[in-house]
Parts: C-alpha cells; sequence; structure tokens
C-alpha cells in the first residue's frame, strides 16, 4: 500500500510517528518494506539566515522520525547547545531574533554546500536521511524557491510592507497587523521530482493535521498539486488541526484570522472544499465532540489528540479507513 501525505511543521512531523507504526515500517525495513509512505513536505518556511539554507518542515520531519528530535521544544536536535548563536551575538549579528543551535548547524552546512554545488533540495534530503533513516520517504514540495512571505503594518514606522514568515512567526510572534500571505516563486515553481507520482499512484492520500493555511495551504500554491489531488484515484482525506475552535499546536487561528476562516473544524474543511465541487476532499476526521457538515464530504469524528505513537497510529487509522483501507 502506498501512502501519500501532505506535512508541514511539528505536527505533521508527529502524525507521520504515528502512520509509520500503524504500518509497521521503520528506517532498517524499508528495502522490504509491504508499505510505503511518502510525505510531500512544505518548503514555504525556508529561510536563508547567516548565510545558511534553513529547512524548517523538512528538518523537523527528518530529525523527529530518525530519533533526534528534541522531545520538550518538539524542533531542532535534542541535546542542542547554542555557543554559535552565542558568539553571533557578541559580534552583533543579524537578525539576532532567529537562534541556530550548534547541532543544527550541521544540517544547514551541508545542505547549504551540497545547494551551492547544484545538487536540488530532494536530493539533498535524501543525501540528509540517509543519515537518520526516517522510514518514511520525505519529499519537498518543491526544489524551488516558493517561500512564504506576510504582509504586515511596520510597528516600527506604521508602514506596510511584506516580511518573510520566520519574521512573522518567530520575532513577532504573529502579533501585528496582518493583511495576507504571498507565496513567493511559488508562480514559477514546479513540483519537486516525484510529488506528482506519489499523489497519482497513492491507494490514500492525507492532509496531515497541520496549519491549513502557511503549511497545507503553501503546499498547495505549487502549480500542479492542486490538480494532482484533484484527480488521483485515491480518496482525500484530511485531518483537523484545532479542536474545540483551538489549535492543536502552534499560531493556526492567528493564520486562519488574516485569510478569514473561522477557527472551526468545519469552517477549515470548507476551505479545503469537497473534491465533488471544486475542492479537494473525500473525508474528513474532526475531533469527538466537534461538529462539521460540509456538503460532498463524509465527516467522523474521532479522538485527534497526539498524546502517543499510539493514539496517533489510531488517528492514522481512522484515515485510511475513511479513505477506504481497512487494516
Amino acid at each position: 500500500m502506498k501512502v501519500t501525505v501532505l506535512v508541514g511543521g511539528v505536527g505533521g512531523a508527529r502524525f507521520l510517528l504515528g502512520l509509520r507504526r500503524l504500518l509497521g515500517l521503520t528506517g532498517e525495513s524499508k528495502s522490504v518494506a509491504e508499505h510505503q509512505i511518502t510525505a510531500i513536505v512544505n518548503v514555504g518556511d525556508d529561510v536563508w539566515m547567516h548565510g545558511l539554507r534553513i529547512t524548517p518542515d523538512l528538518d523537523t520531519c527528518m530529525y523527529t522520525l530518525g530519533g533526534g528530535i528534541d522531545p520538550e521544544r518538539g524542533w531542532g536536535h535534542v541535546g542542542e547547545t547554542w555557543h554559535a548563536k552565542e558568539e553571533l551575538a557578541a559580534y552583533g549579528a543579524k537578525p539576532d531574533w532567529f537562534g541556530l543551535g550548534d547541532r543544527d548547524i550541521a544540517t544547514h552546512l551541508i545542505r547549504t554546500q551540497m545547494l551551492r554545488t547544484g545538487y536540488p533540495l530532494s536530493a539533498v534530503t535524501e543525501a540528509l536521511c540517509n543519515r537518520w533513516q526516517p522510514g518514511v520517504r520525505l519529499l519537498p514540495a518543491s526544489d524551488d524557491r516558493s517561500e512564504t512571505h506576510v504582509v504586515i503594518t511596520d510597528p516600527a514606522d506604521g508602514e506596510q510592507r511584506a516580511v518573510h514568515f520566520q519574521e512573522w512567526w518567530v520575532r513577532h510572534r504573529a502579533q501585528v497587523p496582518t493583511h495576507g500571505f504571498v507565496h513567493v516563486g511559488a508562480d514559477k515553481a514546479t513540483p519537486a521530482p516525484g510529488v506528482l507520482e506519489a499523489i497519482e499512484s497513492a491507494d490514500a492520500v492525507l492532509l496531515a493535521p497541520s496549519n491549513p493555511v502557511v503549511s497545507i495551504g503553501a503546499i498547495l500554491a505549487i502549480p500542479g498539486i492542486r490538480g494532482a489531488l484533484r484527480t488521483t484515484d485515491a480518496k482525500v482525506v484530511g485531518l483537523s488541526p484545532v479542536i474545540g475552535g483551538k489549535p492543536l499546536r502552534g499560531m493556526a487561528d492567528e493564520c486562519l484570522e488574516v485569510i478569514g476562516v473561522e477557527t472551526s473544524a468545519e469552517a477549515i474543511a470548507r476551505h479545503f472544499g469537497a473534491r465533488g465541487d471544486t475542492g479537494l476532499l473525500d473525508g474528513w476526521l474532526i475531533h469527538t465532540g466537534d461538529q462539521a457538515a460540509v456538503p460532498g464530504v463524509e465527516v467522523r469524528a474521532v479522538p485527534l489528540l497526539m498524546t502517543d505513537e499510539e493514539a496517533t497510529a489510531e488517528m492514522a487509522r481512522a484515515a485510511l479507513d475513511l479513505a477506504g483501507i481497512t487494516l
């Protein structure tokens, strides 16, 4: 069985852990595995910082699945130290609001070196995964630049300007007047090798409980991906990233407010739309106790708290069952 998942960030990475557990996959068994998981990962958060190319969502998935994630933060290396960050601050290097851990810098150095010698991001990611053995095929949504920028009113001078998503998210914590999101370069980007094939050949396509605007939405901004989701023979099933009107993690509510979508399971499903109409979804999982009525979309309520791998595996089982696959 082939399962393709659109993911971004911590929530997406944790969902992949549960799906991998459900299907009995490990890094060591991938060559003889009965099933295959392909994760199409958001690259909208990617950024150049201090001369290094940083891919937060790809790294979070890789570290999480490879056993190297910091379990308390949910991102970055376990056992991280911050000497380089301290030295950069001592030099007055800008930006000073984005912290690079010492262990994490090693990953960014290897990636940057390979990119500058001509390797595409998809090939670089595959090479980095040779170390981490995630047991899941991690594909960047695109090898091309497709960065999420945010139009804000700058609190320093009251002028409107676009800043990189990382500045809005990390520096401002999304607490500045915000007017919209722009996916810079997306119009000229193409899906990375294997992305469209993974959607077209899948037995099930899942939208992880990731931020619907700046994770899933940024992936959908790349031409060709939305079309592939609409035409695949597989059912497309999404998992709600909000419970009781609140995001499971992060600031999805802030992002939804910017685009005029209510922070509710029903509103997000209607935002994605039914595939039988002009949207993407065949099925939508919501948390027990939540309500959602979306014409053309089969909605089921199950526990959606990713408290541990076993609970997350049961979420994945429910999603596959809604996609017509019984394990």
